[in-house]
């Protein structure tokens, strides 16, 4: 039983992090994540040691959750905790409510899905080897209640008896009609789409090339490598596309080019150039399409083809088996591999799709199904987000509606009514907003955003917001994805209604504020420090900012993605030096070099609020840079009612530094005295003027140019004199308005006017 201490700390933590999470206009108090931690550090048990905490202190060793006081937007949540030191090991979960009796799960791998819905309450969970002496972990606290989403997942074995029910093909669903029997409305929704589909594949049954093994050579170099994906990916496209078409027309011309396609994919060498070993990405899209083509066409295909397309399908299954199952599951131990959580996906996607037909489908099946709908949010915590970056997240929806709506109809279980996908769709929705000219943080920032993929994701939600965001004017839908869901879409099932101006997604550390979502003028001013800090696709630009306005970039990040860990990218591009960040002594910044231990040289969000007329956000990049900077303090005030921006850091070493705010702009960027500096690009434009320019020189400096693009302008502020606490003030006025600033000390602090709008500094 929790004590009443123990239950008053777990609803004030519950009470600030619905704060966090449901923050609207109006409300000013400012939340500290401050006080959350301590909440959290005083809630459990007082266990000395606790085995979960030290076997995950790895950075690359999956963390507990549900950990310390949190408020569980998933019901019932995912639960996931290290392995023990006696691995391999069955482990007993105990769910304790605060009144009630305590429920127990075995399960053979380290982690639990419960199959069924918690009711509202306080609970504490813990995890023990089965053994009959049991090693429990502490207690950890987390809470249900009537804002968490239900989200259940049956056991393997009910969710193969649906999928068995389901008949062929199982991958559309019982509403699917020929376009024959469209009636009216769903005719004049969908109809130019399946014309567009049409076209496309009258057109590739020419224009695209046939395939075979002796188009590349072993082995694969880089080049070669994006070779097969394009040469592969334009037939796997062609064959799912004529068969979706037959099955919509039921025109023999179309059956026939996907058998043709089929055919090549399905003659192509499994342990060749286009082997998992080879080329993973194209090795499971084979697999896949081969496995949807024989479901598209069960009954039109010969028993000898459709068995041939199985069997090669199960061929390429079969390594990604092999190599996802080490030890039992080698991602339940160490998730963060971006290329081994797609390929569970589709591991779960095409094992569904050949159950009962392959026999080794059920073992696939098994490990996979359930396996994949825990993990599938890796990259944040369950609220949703991607800390590897807008434009990788982006790809990874293009993948995920390939995966999930075959998964989703032979199932039962939408993945797309995960919370965390609710969370994902939130996120696009702040960072890439309509008409967003660039992606934001990580790799491939520099690239323009597909806002028909990113409206077609979001579009499976049935929000208001959804439905305001996938109905915006511009590039449509992909109609392969389109002509195989349910009609109609959940969006279009509701009113459209604009998201919030401002959204933080805590767990990856990003925050947005805009003067007005909903206008395509808008001024977009985007916050990050990431407890994910440079990881894998992320960059070492923790407490950094990224400033759009009118559709045009103004405070940019700088430089290009060349390839990946490219000495280019390494060198420049993933430097905090490229950010709007700071750095030190000439251009010194945080820790991106490395792995895993980059994870621990972080940043964190430790303070946000959503106001009517202004936003703040505060972070944390201290970690981020080692041992160089014992402290690393940014904190960001978004005046709505005058569209400026006000930038204070607060910097403190053990050596004396030369201290540099960075500055990064396309096109222009003019330098003046006294601490002024004014951007331009079009009509959009930014000046800055700091609030400290007796301690301050501004100078520009060089650095790689993208190709292609209008040149990149880059400039610092840097403290005249070096030492051991700097601080810069900076003022940012989107469209150079010359709002009236001034400052004032008062007791205890300083207040900042920004025309009639008053802000409280720190000393």
């Amino acid at each position: 039983m929790t004590s009443p201490h123990a239950t008053h700390r777990a609803w004030l933590a519950t009470a600030l992090r619905r704060d966090v999470m449901t923050c609207r206009p109006g409300k000013h108090k400012r939340i500290l994540f401050s006080s959350l931690i301590a909440l959290s550090l005083g809630a459990g048990t007082s266990q000395a040691t606790d085995w979960v905490t030290t076997r995950s202190s790895s950075p690359e060793i999956v963390k507990p959750a549900p950990e310390q006081v949190t408020l569980q937007v998933q019901n019932p949540p995912s639960f996931a905790w290290p392995r023990h030191a006696s691995y391999p090991a069955q482990y007993v979960v105990e769910i304790l409510p605060a009144e009630g009796t305590a429920s127990t799960h075995t399960v053979s791998r380290n982690f639990l899905l419960p199959s069924s819905a918690l009711p509202p309450g306080n609970y504490e969970w813990r995890v023990s080897p089965l053994s009959t002496s049991p090693d429990w972990s502490n207690k950890r606290p987390f809470t249900i209640d009537s804002n968490s989403r239900t989200f259940v997942v049956p056991e393997s074995s009910e969710l193969a008896a649906t999928v068995r029910a389901h008949p062929r093909p199982r991958q559309l669903p019982a509403s699917f009609a020929q376009a024959s029997a469209w009636d009216a409305a769903m005719n004049s929704k969908r109809r130019p789409f399946l014309n567009r589909l049409v076209s496309e594949v009258n057109l590739n049954t020419t224009a695209v090339a046939s395939i075979h093994d002796g188009l590349w050579t072993q082995p694969n170099d880089s080049g070669q490598y994006n070779r097969i994906a394009n040469a592969a990916g334009a037939v796997i496209r062609q064959m799912e596309a004529a068969a979706l078409l037959f099955r919509l027309t039921q025109e023999r011309r179309y059956l026939d080019e996907a058998i043709l396609r089929g055919d090549q994919l399905a003659a192509l060498n499994p342990e060749g150039p286009t082997s998992y070993k080879a080329q993973d990405q194209v090795a499971r899209m084979i697999a896949l399409v081969l496995a949807k083509g024989a479901d598209f066409l069960w009954l039109d295909l010969d028993a000898p083809r459709r068995a041939h397309w199985l069997s090669v399908a199960a061929q390429r299954l079969t390594p990604i088996y092999a190599d996802l199952s080490i030890a039992g599951g080698r991602l339940d131990q160490s998730p963060m591999d971006s290329h081994g959580v797609e390929a569970l996906g589709y591991l779960a996607a095409t094992s569904t799709l050949l159950l009962d037909a392959r026999p080794e489908a059920q073992a696939w099946f098994n490990f996979a199904v359930r396996s994949y709908m825990h993990i599938v949010h890796v990259w944040s915590g369950p609220e949703g987000g991607f800390a590897n970056g807008s434009a990788y997240g982006q790809y990874t929806t293009d993948m995920q509606m390939q995966l999930w709506q075959p998964l989703a109809e032979a199932t039962g279980v939408s993945l797309f009514n995960k919370p965390w996908t609710a969370g994902f769709s939130n996120y696009f929705m702040q960072f890439i907003p309509p008409n967003a000219p660039r992606h934001v943080f990580g790799d491939v920032h520099e690239s323009k955003p597909d806002p028909a993929l990113l409206k077609a994701y979001v579009a499976r939600q049935a929000t208001p917001a959804a439905a305001w965001y996938s109905n915006q004017p511009g590039a449509q839908e992909n109609p392969i994805t389109l002509l195989q869901a349910p009609y109609p879409l959940p969006a279009d099932t509701v009113a459209p209604e604009a998201p919030p101006n401002a959204m933080l997604f805590p767990s990856i550390g990003w925050a947005a504020m805009h003067s007005d979502i909903s206008n395509a003028a808008r001024t977009s001013v985007y916050f990050k420090s990431s407890p994910f800090g440079a990881f894998n696709h992320s960059h070492g630009d923790q407490n950094s900012l990224v400033i759009n306005s009118g559709n045009k970039p103004l405070l940019i990040e700088a430089g290009y993605q060349d390839y990946y860990a490219s000495p280019l990218s390494k060198s420049w591009y993933r430097q905090s030096r490229a950010h709007n960040a700071i750095t030190f002594d000439g251009g010194k910044g945080q820790l991106v070099a490395g792995h895993y231990e980059t994870r621990y040289k972080n940043g964190k969000i430790t303070a946000f609020t959503h106001g009517t007329d202004l936003d703040y956000v505060e972070g944390d990049a201290s970690a981020a840079y080692s041992n160089d900077l014992s402290l690393a303090r940014r904190q960001v005030w978004y005046s709505r009612q005058n569209d400026v921006v006000v930038v204070l850091d607060k910097l403190t070493s053990a050596t004396a530094r030369t201290f540099e705010w960075n500055i990064h702009a396309l096109n222009t960027l003019y330098l003046y005295p006294n601490g002024r500096a004014s951007i331009e690009n079009g009509t959009a434009s930014l000046c800055l003027q700091s609030l400290r320019p007796d301690e301050e020189q501004l100078s520009g400096f060089s650095a790689p140019n993208p190709p292609l693009e209008a040149s990149q302008q880059h400039a610092a502020y840097v403290k005249t004199s070096p030492a051991m606490a700097a601080e810069f003030l900076i003022v940012l006025d989107i469209g150079c308005k010359s709002v009236p600033t001034s400052l004032q000390p008062v007791s205890g602090g300083r207040l900042l006017q920004i025309g009639t709008q008053t802000i409280t500094l720190p000393q």
